[in-house]
């Protein structure tokens, strides 16, 4: 009988071979570690002085702050004051028909330039020119019947001189004379009113301008009593532009107008920034409002420009910036210069040494290029523009040089950026 007892030997794992395989893993990672050990050993040596040199630089040099400096400059300013202004048509009419017909022929384009005396289109004429002949038959048969008048008042004043007529009859006659004379001259009233109702058929342009949408086409019955009209024509050149200033400004326009033609700026206005800032136009201030709005105290003014590129049009916006005096031989410095704090304005004056003051000072105009300094810095002395968040009086600086403009075109300052402040500040 076979023996069902399994085999001990085969259940028991093997020792030593278990013995051999740990021995192996061991070596493999203490070779590991080795390895690990000399790159990490290497690394640090190469890269040991990288680390460093921040500290040894930092060990080498006291603590300063970077900072841009722009200098002091004397030159005169102009002095501007910045609105929102509306263009507006220097002429703007309404064409419309002066008498009642059929509208036989439109001869303009929409949007074409027309002058004064161009024909824009035909109203029938055959009834006004009847009438103008039916006055002119009248007259000449009037002045038929003044001629024998005439006649007969000669030979009665003869007759009566002759005493073969009575004065009676003479005056009878001069009185039949003069009766005529009037009755002709009535119907060469007749005859003008009936050639001017004649002329108003021919449509011609009043102005020189353009010609707007036609409201009209050729075949409608047009009536003088029409409110849409034919057409509207507008002067685009010259053109104005009506825009608002407080009333605390018209001393100094008031000024600048009695000294000649003040300078204005059209300025584009653009609600993506695109285009804003471009000068579209010079022009000059030509009207100055007779009162002040006690409602919203203002005054309003009125610019003219030439419009030759046709860069305003009636109905927009533009920014208005009106030139009222130059300030001579001023001391200036970058808007960015000037720090507000609550003791007033003040700046920081680059020393020698490398270190800053902070000096206060008096600011009077200011505009989005620059700030004028009534008191407080000299001329050429160097103020810092950037990098006036960390800095304190007599903290340490390091100048550096700016980063080079990108070049463009350089736009003018747009409306509302200028700032006027003043007041001498002791320092904040």
């Amino acid at each position: 009988m076979p023996d069902d007892t399994p085999d001990l030997r085969n259940l028991v794992p093997n020792q030593h071979s278990s013995a051999r395989a740990s021995g192996k893993l061991g070596r493999w990672m203490a070779f590991l570690l080795c390895v690990l050990l000399v790159v990490g050993i290497g690394g640090a040596i190469w890269f040991w002085p990288d680390f460093t040199q921040p500290e040894r630089a930092r060990r080498a040099r006291p603590d300063t702050t970077p900072v841009l400096v722009a200098p002091v400059q004397t030159q005169d300013v102009p002095i501007w004051l910045d609105a929102l202004g509306t263009v507006q048509a220097l002429n703007t009419v309404t064409i419309k028909p002066m008498v009642d017909g059929p509208l036989l022929e439109v001869r303009f384009r929409e949007g074409q330039d027309v002058a004064v005396g161009d024909i824009l289109a035909r109203i029938d004429p055959r009834p006004y020119q009847a009438a103008l002949d039916q006055a002119e038959a009248r007259k000449a048969q009037d002045e038929a019947q003044l001629a024998n008048a005439r006649n007969d008042l000669g030979r009665y004043v003869k007759l009566a001189q002759s005493n073969f007529a009575s004065a009676q009859q003479a005056d009878t006659a001069r009185a039949q004379v003069a009766q005529l004379e009037a009755q002709t001259r009535q119907d060469q009233a007749q005859i003008d009113s009936a050639r001017t109702q004649l002329s108003y058929t021919t449509i011609t342009a009043p102005i020189d301008g353009r010609a707007g949408m036609r409201q009209l086409d050729a075949g409608n019955i047009v009536h003088p009593g029409d409110a849409a009209g034919l057409l509207v024509i507008t002067t685009l050149w010259p053109i104005s532009v009506i825009f608002t200033l407080p009333q605390q400004s018209l001393p100094a326009v008031a000024a600048a107008m009695r000294a000649g033609a003040a300078e204005v700026l059209a300025i584009a206005q653009s609600a993506d920034g695109v285009g804003a800032g471009q000068i579209l136009d010079r022009g000059v201030l030509v009207v100055l409002d007779n009162q002040v709005d006690p409602t919203t105290g203002t005054i309003k003014l009125k610019a003219q420009f030439p419009n030759s590129q046709l860069l305003l049009w009636p109905g927009g916006f533009v920014g208005v910036r009106l030139r009222v005096d130059t300030q001579s031989n001023s001391l200036t410095v970058p808007p960015a210069a000037v720090q507000r704090g609550p003791r007033g304005n003040y700046v920081y004056v680059l020393r020698a040494e490398g270190s800053v003051e902070r000096r206060a000072v008096q600011v009077g105009y200011e505009d989005i290029g620059l700030s004028v300094i009534v008191d407080g810095v000299r001329n050429q002395e160097r103020v810092v523009t950037e990098g006036t968040a960390r800095l304190s009086d007599g903290a340490k600086v390091n100048v550096v040089e700016p980063e080079p403009p990108i070049r463009g075109p350089t736009p003018a300052a747009p409306p509302g950026t200028r700032r006027r402040s003043g007041g001498t500040g002791s320092g904040g």
